[in-house]
């Protein structure tokens, strides 16, 4: 995850200039331009109120802003940055094919077609994403780990814990997370919980 201190967290105000992969946010008057995901365009309307979570990249002669609808697509981003060969754009390109929840589903599949579909991103590149972020994308606490269930919880029990709290690192709420695994069968593991109950968020988004 990434550590750094950074100058914006999230930036708030109309959008005054909306394009598939460009929203400017007015806040008290200064206008912000921010490189988004098709998935944060869509979810965005020309001068409505709307708040971006930020990512910034600063280098030599250069300071770029990343805003998102959500602090789940920005999360996603960031990881993806971790990984090695993958910059913004491809970062950028990757979310805009299906957005957080499709990504996050991709990842835990292993699904690499998925990720191919993003343009810039060939094979190799997406079974590195799949490699380094598998472990990752349901957080990096030790008690996240899918390893099997502690034997002072029943292992159903366990499981569905196991599966909310890495949900929940993915900034999915407690009644949203609660409806996406109603129907999921209790004796299933930690990992095929988390990819049902993605499953089910990607159908109803």
């Amino acid at each position: 995850d990434f550590k750094e201190v950074f100058m914006f967290y999230y930036l708030q105000g109309p959008i005054t200039i909306l394009e598939p992969s460009l929203a400017v946010v007015d806040c008290g008057g200064v206008g912000y331009s921010c490189a988004v995901t098709a998935y944060t365009a869509a979810q965005l309307k020309l001068n409505q109120n709307a708040r971006l979570y930020v990512h910034e990249n600063i280098r030599e002669g250069a300071f770029d802003l990343f805003g998102f609808a959500s602090r789940e697509e920005l999360r996603c981003f960031q990881l993806l940055l971790g990984v090695n060969g993958v910059g913004p754009k491809a970062a950028l390109a990757i979310l805009s094919a299906g957005g957080p929840q499709s990504f996050t589903l991709a990842v835990m599949t292993g699904d690499e077609k998925a990720l191919t579909v993003a343009q810039g991103v060939g094979k190799k590149l997406a079974q590195r994403i799949i490699l380094e972020l598998k472990d990752k994308i349901g957080g990096a606490s030790p008690e996240l780990d899918f390893s099997g269930p502690t034997p002072a919880v029943p292992a159903g029990e366990n499981a569905v814990a196991l599966a909310t709290a890495a949900l929940q690192e993915l900034g999915y709420s407690s009644s949203e997370i609660a409806a996406a695994l109603k129907g999921c069968d209790p004796k299933a593991g930690t990992e095929e919980m988390v990819r049902y109950a993605l499953r089910s968020m990607v159908i109803r988004s």
